[in-house]
């Protein structure tokens, strides 16, 4: 279920990063999560797709290769059935919209576009909810996204022990078709790779950067099991993607 559209291109207004970085305009890279214990932990947004993106990679939709399309080349897609299922989040972008509840939730497909997500909702696996930075003060049209892998249904859907860095990797991992290696990895650090789903290809650059996001277990839901030792839950590192489609489907 797509709730939201992005904005036009006529009126986006893209800074050379991408994006607006929230913290500059009372924003936040933490979405607020409903009914914690403690209350008010939060879980982080560790994934950008920069406004820098195509055009139509930044439509909210299947069609013409927008960004419905793309999150199928890479192995996410809609949830089951079209059925939202868990607490919605909310996220402020500094955009001049406020705090939002997500846009959706896309779930890792197991290879199955149209049922793969009723799996991953029972036997858990890697999802995302995202926000698009689209607001009258802000919009890049940028997506912002929080990834996290769930344990199955049965143990709650908590998340695995460093299950928001992980997450966020193992996507990369599906873009460049490779092992990200989370404990190494560092700000500066780059990667590229190929997708693709019903003849649209994309080509997806990669930069990891730090000073976006806090290095730290304190705050972060699920703390207590999800950071360890050496390890926080939250690792202060964001990916930027810069999407383009280099080959797509003739159009009649």
């Amino acid at each position: 279920m797509w709730r939201r559209g992005s904005s036009s291109s006529s009126s986006r207004s893209v800074p050379p990063a991408g994006y607006y970085v929230p913290e500059d305009s009372g924003g936040s890279m933490l979405t607020s999560v409903p009914n914690t214990f403690p209350e008010g932990q939060r879980e982080p947004i560790n994934i950008i797709l920069s406004g820098n993106s195509d055009e139509q990679v930044l439509q909210d939709q299947q069609k013409d290769g927008g960004l419905r399309n793309y999150f199928m080349s890479i192995g996410f897609s809609g949830e089951c059935l079209g059925q939202h299922s868990g607490s919605d989040q909310e996220a402020n972008l500094g955009d001049g919209n406020g705090s939002l509840n997500e846009t959706a939730v896309i779930r890792w497909d197991y290879g199955d576009p149209q049922l793969g997500t009723c799996q991953e909702t029972i036997q858990g696996g890697n999802h995302f909810r995202y926000w698009i930075q689209n607001g009258p003060s802000g919009n890049s049209g940028a997506i912002f996204m929080a990834l996290s892998y769930e344990l199955p249904i049965s143990l709650q859907h908590d998340i695995i022990p460093n299950g928001y860095n992980l997450a966020r990797d193992w996507l990369i991992g599906n873009i460049t078709h490779s092992t990200i290696p989370t404990a190494n990895l560092t700000n500066g650090t780059t990667y590229s790779g190929n997708t693709a789903f019903a003849n649209f290809t994309y080509h997806t650059d990669i930069l990891y950067l730090s000073g976006l996001l806090p290095d730290t277990n304190i705050g972060i839901n699920h703390n207590l099991t999800v950071g360890g030792p050496g390890v926080n839950a939250s690792d202060g590192l964001v990916a930027i993607l810069d999407v383009k489609v280099t080959e797509q489907a003739n159009k009649s």
